[in-house]
């Protein structure tokens, strides 16, 4: 059922209501599994409780549009130097201090109301082919909350030749995953996943929400087959401590392989943290070190400069096979099979 404001939702379930109106709802959607009652928003502050049924209020409003380099996303290691035509709506199932993306993702939720700029799936998936695109990335806030959307798009665009990225801080519910299936039959192929810090006290304090179910979604990702990169916001004072940057490596290493990118990122003042410093070259060299130790063969720093931050090499001459400067990727030793040029190994990653 469509209405002109909205969307009826997918995961959702009607709860018994002894002594109620019998109108509260559970949406499916994401961890939080918010009860909303009638009239009522979830956490995400975009899907709403009308007369009992669950409405999505951003199906089909994309916020922000753009053809990026998939480098941006950050994905390293699949089709890299490639465009990718990325888009996203208002809304986050979280509420994260130190969001860069806030006026879009925290809007609703400051009761700014949900805007957008008219879409359907036919249309994106079409603008992305004729922009020459060859993925589509949900990205920009949170596509957890815009998943109709982005299904019907990645099915879609999967006719057309084009891959589908979610890029996501993994608080999706088990239903969701299901729902995308593995990455030969189902609509994605790749994820970059925010493992924003390795502490409970953390995703509870900064981001409203919880540890746990990310990382059980990153390991259900890996069954799924999916190309997965993840990415850490290194942030002074919250979650640059020795034992936290080993337990993200060591997770990334022992669940995911040694073969999964982990991009290690600066942070710098935004949203709630205004005050807190950018995060010191050291610190990000400290993070990285951590990786290698725990066995992590691709490990990258962005949102800073330095030599061989972005760089991806061999892990078997050593020869370097993609050289990077911030979003621009510089194919130069990989063979179009994703093999080195010089000693002919393969290396991970999806690369045609």
């Amino acid at each position: 059922m469509d209405t002109e404001n909205g969307r009826e939702a997918r995961f959702w379930k009607r709860l018994e209501d002894k002594g109620g109106d019998g109108r509260r709802v559970q949406c499916r959607l994401c961890a939080h599994f918010c009860v909303i009652g009638e009239g009522a928003r979830g956490v995400c502050a975009v899907r709403e409780n009308r007369g009992g049924v669950l409405y999505s209020l951003v199906d089909g409003l994309p916020a922000a549009i753009s053809v990026d380099p998939i480098e941006k996303k950050p994905l390293f290691h699949f089709l890299p130097g490639t465009g990718t035509f990325s888009f996203g709506t208002m809304g986050c199932n979280l509420s994260c201090s130190f969001c860069q993306n806030a006026d879009l993702s925290q809007s609703p939720r400051l009761g700014r109301g949900v805007a957008g700029r008219a879409a359907t799936a036919g249309g994106l998936v079409a603008a992305a082919v004729a922009a020459g695109a060859r993925s589509i990335s949900y990205t920009y806030s949170e596509p957890t909350v815009f998943f109709e959307l982005v299904e019907d798009t990645a099915r879609l665009a999967k006719t057309r030749g084009l891959k589908n990225i979610l890029v996501t801080n993994g608080f999706m519910s088990p239903d969701v995953l299901d729902a995308c299936g593995d990455a030969a039959d189902g609509p994605i192929q790749a994820a970059n996943v925010d493992l924003k810090a390795f502490t409970e006290d953390f995703y509870s304090e900064q981001c409203g929400a919880r540890l746990e179910p990310v990382l059980k979604n990153l390991a259900h990702m890996r069954k799924l087959g999916w190309w997965i990169e993840v990415t850490t916001l290194v942030i002074p004072g919250l979650n640059d401590g020795d034992a936290e940057l080993a337990g993200i490596a060591g997770f990334i290493a022992d669940e995911l392989g040694p073969n999964t990118p982990w991009h290690i990122s600066r942070f710098h003042p935004a949203y709630r943290l205004p005050d807190r410093p950018v995060t010191p070259t050291e610190t990000l060299l400290r993070a990285r070190e951590a990786g290698i130790l725990a066995g992590l063969r691709y490990v990258y720093i962005g949102n800073a400069t330095g030599p061989g931050f972005g760089d991806t090499f061999c892990p078997s001459c050593h020869g370097l096979v993609i050289g990077r400067e911030g979003f621009t990727a510089h194919v130069v030793g990989l063979r179009e099979d994703g093999r080195c040029s010089a000693c002919g190994k393969p290396l991970p990653g999806v690369w045609s």
